[in-house]
């Protein structure tokens, strides 16, 4: 029964194989995921048609050139330089997506924590400034209240001068407010308008003190209250709402002579996670990975490398199973020339051979078919298969490596091969 033998139906023979529809299969998973990656990554800056029809093209040339590098010999290099060029494309637009996805779970809390520990560094801060101001106050006040004792008792309280820059202030101005009375209102002990003025100070600056005592108490509800997982927004309108009324012009009065630094608010942009809302820039990624890489960045990038990596794995061994080995295709080639069906090919050249010398089997070259004859000079030429001379003629010597290979070839017939079985006569 004549059968031309084709190359499409070799490719259904390859992919009948259980281990090579496993690793089909195993490449079209990692495909898929890697495909989805490069399209997440370039949905950064594409469209989402541009970025899901650019991801299909680079993975299924990922695919398609991987399986030609495993069974092809020609142009090896190029299409490993295409396949370089389309990996490196992939692999950087999906370490892009997964280090977005992994910012837009990790570093929104690594951006809430650094703000707390900001924001507590800043309220303890303003603490000691606040505590040191209502320490002072609270000395002034007695001060005070001294003054204005002694200048109900002894007067012109106001003349001299005090060694505290605070203090010092208020007699100043205790004495410019009495000149403006001028003789009306005589210097002298009692209650009179110097008295008045010293027990006014004291009473503001009393009030100054009840102040800045209700901002501590604010600030120190605040600490008491800030937690290190809340968002930024929530973290920075409390701080805010304790910090802002705090009467630093009071403060500044109540230290004087001393350099106050007063503590800043924290910026809002510099806890914005830009990631999480698709602005994640790929030069930055890139540009962090080189100068400060981070666990995040490394895995991310090897993740992205590994998934492609493991894509030309699969596809490049799985790749010679769908054409079969040299060898197949060396068999093939002979049973085309035969015009018969590849596993009959086979059958009849195995019912050719004859024990020969060292138990190898041989074949006489006489009697080869075209197709043998192409065949057992092909292997011979690859040192498969050996010429020996007996009684003046010559014998193909089979190793038996190809003789093993060429009868495993019939361990499961094909549709071909069981007709001719059929048709042989039973004398035969």
């Amino acid at each position: 029964m004549a059968y031309v033998s084709s190359g499409r139906s070799r490719l259904r023979a390859g992919f009948g194989r259980p281990i090579v529809q496993v690793l089909f299969l195993a490449s079209c998973l990692l495909s898929i995921v890697s495909f989805y990656t490069t399209q997440q990554g370039m949905n950064l800056y594409l469209s989402t048609w541009f970025s899901i029809l650019a991801s299909l093209g680079i993975q299924i040339s990922l695919v398609m050139v991987a399986w030609l590098i495993g069974f092809t010999r020609k142009s090896r290099a190029l299409l490993i330089a295409v396949y370089g060029i389309t990996a490196a494309v992939s692999i950087a637009f999906s370490y892009v997506s997964l280090y977005t996805w992994f910012n837009a779970r990790e570093r929104p809390a690594l951006l809430q924590r650094a703000l707390y520990d900001e924001l507590t560094a800043t309220a303890a801060q303003t603490d000691q400034l606040l505590s040191q101001a209502v320490a002072n106050g609270n000395r002034y006040v007695l001060a005070l209240e001294e003054m204005t004792a002694a200048e109900k008792t002894v007067g012109r309280i106001s003349r001299a001068r005090d060694a505290d820059p605070y203090l010092d202030h208020v007699r100043e101005s205790v004495a410019r407010e009495a000149n403006t009375y001028g003789d009306n209102y005589p210097e002298g002990a009692g209650s009179g308008v110097r008295y008045s003025a010293f027990d006014r100070y004291a009473k503001l600056t009393r009030q100054t003190v009840t102040d800045l005592e209700s901002s501590r108490a604010g600030l120190a509800s605040f600490r008491t209250g800030l937690k290190p997982d809340s968002s930024t927004d929530v973290q920075l309108r409390q701080f805010h709402t304790v910090f802002d009324p705090i009467p630093w012009a009071s403060v500044e009065q109540l230290l004087p002579g001393i350099k106050i630094d007063k503590p800043s608010a924290p910026a809002y942009s510099r806890y914005v996670e830009r990631s999480a809302s698709g602005q994640e820039d790929l030069m930055r990624a890139f540009e962090e990975l080189v100068s400060a890489p981070t666990g995040r960045h490394v895995f991310s990038m090897l993740l992205a490398a590994f998934i492609d990596l493991i894509v030309f794995l699969i596809a490049y061994a799985a790749g010679p199973y769908f054409y079969g080995e040299p060898e197949e295709r060396w068999v093939a080639g002979g049973a085309t020339l035969d015009s018969t069906d590849q596993q009959v090919f086979v059958r009849d050249l195995l019912s050719k051979l004859r024990p020969g010398r060292q138990g190898l089997p041989r074949v006489s070259a006489s009697g080869l078919s075209p197709g043998e004859h192409q065949l057992c000079l092909l292997l011979s030429a690859k040192g498969l298969v050996t010429t020996v001379e007996d009684e003046g003629c010559l014998f193909y010597l089979f190793a038996s490596d190809i003789h093993e290979k060429l009868l495993e070839s019939l361990a499961e017939p094909t549709l071909p091969l069981r007709a001719t079985a059929r048709g042989v006569p039973a004398g035969a």
